[in-house]
């Protein structure tokens, strides 16, 4: 019976956690607007993360960032072989400054 108990006593202290961090209101706010939808939604699970933010656009947005920062990450690993390249040439042209000094 100790056992009932405390596994009772965890699940409200859980309720409680969840009251306070405003996770109930929240959850039954977005199932009411859901229930007071005329045309009920083919995906409810996509109507509830789209009402809590967590919409599947963001994480197209992300993937789409990604690879921006990949194509950018490309093209300076490129500049700075060029870079190189071009100060290495350029020194091969260029009198170095104790040649400069001598003359």
């Amino acid at each position: 019976m100790s056992y009932y108990r405390g596994s009772e006593s965890k699940r409200e202290q859980f309720r409680r956690y969840l009251e306070k961090a405003g996770v109930l209101d929240t959850l039954t706010n977005v199932l009411v607007a859901l229930y007071e939808e005329t045309e009920k939604p083919n995906n409810a699970l996509d109507f509830l993360k789209h009402h809590l933010g967590v919409a599947g656009v963001e994480t197209a947005d992300a993937e789409a960032l990604r690879l921006g920062v990949s194509e950018l990450q490309q093209k300076c690993d490129l500049l700075t072989e060029e870079n190189k390249e071009l100060r290495k040439r350029l020194l091969q042209y260029e009198p170095t400054p104790e040649d400069g000094a001598a003359e």
